[in-house]
């Protein structure tokens, strides 16, 4: 898959291509439709299948301040999308210059001109240009002047709830992490770097690795939850667990309470394995919410529950052994 940085990376001799368009944060199983119907359009047709998103995400851009949580950084959407066939993968920064395009600017200087599409498929409800003026059906009405095709695709529902990244956000900020992974079609993952953390946890019989997310990750609620652990890349690791491999871990979220913390922190601990694991870039997916955070009387409470709460990890992912 090809990976372009703005529209200037698009090639000197690009031809026609079928373009899908959006955030797509998540990636989730509405999205997953959007992209695989451009994905079999394209192969019918003959020419690439491109996704075209933005960075940073418009509504920062449209309302600094508001940048929603992020389900998925830029490069795990990469991978989700050529896991899905796509063959080109085009970020395009969202500016004040960008947002204030018209629909037609948008349509002829960026899909005609630019990229050269074929056909366009996005979501029933999608919008483009100014003040998010351009509909669906202005798309098409645009197309068929210039040329090209416009797949309108109705949004994936079940159960009378409809699959958005604002509802799988709702999910993790309450905690449903199993809601938010039927949503997405796999468990919702928060990526960062392991950092120096206050070693209560190896003094407690329980190291823990102490996760620093990047701004804007949707951190799911105050909680203990079942997940698996992951050291993303291909560099090796000083202990046991081997880069790429999934392992389960019991994944504390919040501050602390019984030791009066003030700082919200992810700490993972893994299961049968130890490692050397400052500086690494690491991956949690979140299975299941196990309880709420606790206050304890003592910390012999304290590890009591944690020895419990490591056996639900292991009893739970062994049984369902569902992975990201």
């Amino acid at each position: 898959m090809q990976r372009w940085r703005g529209l200037d990376d698009v090639p000197a001799d690009w031809g026609r291509c079928v373009l899908t368009i959006g955030v797509f944060d998540g990636v989730h199983r509405g999205h997953a439709q959007l992209i695989s119907r451009a994905v079999k359009s394209a192969s019918e047709r003959g020419i690439p299948s491109v996704l075209m998103t933005f960075d940073p995400h418009p509504m920062e851009v449209v309302r600094p301040g508001s940048h929603p949580a992020q389900l998925t950084t830029l490069r795990r959407r990469s991978e989700l999308a050529e896991e899905l066939g796509i063959d080109v993968f085009c970020v395009v920064p969202f500016t004040s210059e960008f947002m204030k395009l018209s629909p037609e600017q948008y349509a002829h200087e960026i899909l005609v001109e630019r990229l050269h599409v074929a056909e366009v498929v996005v979501g029933e409800n999608f919008t483009f240009g100014r003040k998010a003026a351009g509909t669906v059906d202005l798309l098409r009405q645009i197309g068929s002047r210039f040329g090209f095709a416009v797949d309108g695709v109705n949004l994936v529902a079940e159960h009378a709830v409809t699959f958005s990244s604002t509802y799988i956000r709702s999910c993790v900020d309450a905690g449903d992490v199993s809601a938010a992974a039927e949503a997405l079609g796999r468990p919702h993952r928060v990526e960062g770097v392991v950092v120096h953390g206050e070693r209560r946890g190896r003094d407690l019989g329980f190291p823990t690795a102490n996760i620093s997310p990047p701004e804007h990750a949707a951190i799911p609620a105050d909680g203990v939850y079942a997940a698996w652990f992951t050291v993303l890349g291909q560099d090796p690791v000083a202990g046991s667990l081997e880069p790429g491999v999934a392992h389960m871990a019991a994944v504390s979220v919040g501050t602390n309470p019984t030791f009066s913390g003030r700082t919200r922190t992810v700490e993972a601990y893994i299961l049968d394995a130890s490692a050397d694991l400052y500086g690494q870039h690491v991956a949690v997916d979140f299975v299941r919410r196990l309880r709420g955070m606790e206050k304890f009387d003592s910390v012999d409470s304290l590890i009591a529950q944690m020895g419990r709460d490591v056996d639900d990890t292991r009893e739970l992912l062994t049984r369902t052994d569902v992975r990201g």
